[in-house]
């Protein structure tokens, strides 16, 4: 039975373990609450906790997700090169394809995004194990 907010209670990371927090200046997460937490109103699955660098930021705006420009009204600060951000694992793997993957969290990246990249192309973009 999930919360109210369609969050399932428990979320575990890629490697099985519970998640951990991504980053919350700027605040994260598809439910904002600094994690990349999904759940069945998550339709983008942003599920891959990135430092966000200046090449995936301009190829994000090149493929139509403006990541950059502040939008006030709906909370967003836009995102600077050095940021962590919780990504839709699709876009992830998109810029992975293109060349362009920002470096990443394993132990802040749900599970759920190896539904669609494999734990080894994960670990190679991995900041936070050796």
């Amino acid at each position: 039975m999930g919360e109210p907010s369609g969050k399932p209670p428990e979320q575990l990371n890629v490697l099985g373990l519970p998640i951990e927090l991504c980053c919350q200046d700027p605040m994260t997460g598809f439910f904002r609450d600094g994690h990349c937490h999904t759940g069945p109103l998550d339709a983008g699955m942003h599920t891959v906790c990135a430092e966000v660098t200046e090449g995936f930021l301009n190829f994000s705006v090149a493929a139509g997700n403006d990541l950059v420009t502040p939008m006030p009204q709906s909370g967003f600060p836009g995102l600077n090169a050095g940021d962590r951000w919780c990504l839709c694992a699709l876009r992830w793997l998109q810029a992975w394809e293109a060349g362009h993957a920002p470096r990443l969290y394993l132990r802040a990246t749900h599970i759920k995004t190896l539904e669609v990249v494999s734990l080894d192309v994960l670990k190679e973009f991995a900041l936070d194990i050796s």
